[in-house]
């Protein structure tokens, strides 16, 4: 198999990356695991950012590399708090007090669509010429009541009104489905097959 290094520690990413790349022949090692730091994310855009975390995790560990970078953006605020969504309400801030800066950020609005934007990156090598580079996005709309105990960031305020739920009302398999990075990771895989 061979190795790709994931530019990121999270537990639950570095499974799903196993998971649904294990039948290309791809052992998914978290990073960390490698002392990589993390990458600096100075850019305005998912898709810079992401292909910037996707080098830096290359060039340290001399092995093929895959990031994401993703966030909400919400219509009302032209696409605010987008690459800035995990950081909205300060450095120090936490998931509560994000979502409490958007919906402060929202009030007096009748436009409350929103929608998750994820762009994922993976590159052979840290000059990789044509890496493979994904942007999708998964629409619903900010709620002021928080539902739901699945999910994370801003899950319990991202309301879904097709299903009528939240998306962390979602058990966590339906969610890794249809949002915006299961979405990515099927076209990942579909340009990976592609290019088999």
């Amino acid at each position: 198999m061979q190795k790709l290094v994931l530019a990121s520690n999270n537990a639950g990413k570095v499974r799903e990356f196993q998971e649904l790349l294990a039948p290309f022949h791809f052992q998914v090692i978290p990073q960390g695991e490698l002392g990589i730091p993390a990458a600096e994310e100075p850019h305005h855009t998912f898709v810079e950012n992401a292909l910037a975390k996707a080098r830096h995790a290359s060039a340290v560990s001399g092995l093929p590399a895959l990031a994401d970078d993703s966030g909400i953006c919400a219509h009302a605020l032209n696409g605010v708090p987008g690459v800035y969504s995990a950081r909205y309400a300060g450095l120090d801030g936490d998931n509560a007090a994000n979502n409490q800066k958007l919906i402060a950020a929202l009030q007096g609005k009748t436009d409350r669509g929103a929608h998750y934007a994820c762009a994922l990156v993976m590159v052979n090598d840290v000059d990789d010429p044509e890496p493979l580079i994904v942007q999708t996005r998964w629409y619903g709309q900010v709620v002021d009541v928080a539902r739901g105990a699945h999910g994370f960031g801003y899950d319990p305020h991202f309301f879904l009104p097709e299903l009528g739920i939240t998306a962390a009302e979602l058990e966590p398999s339906e969610k890794n489905r249809i949002s915006h990075r299961g979405q990515a990771l099927r076209e990942l895989i579909a340009q990976l097959q592609t290019r088999a």
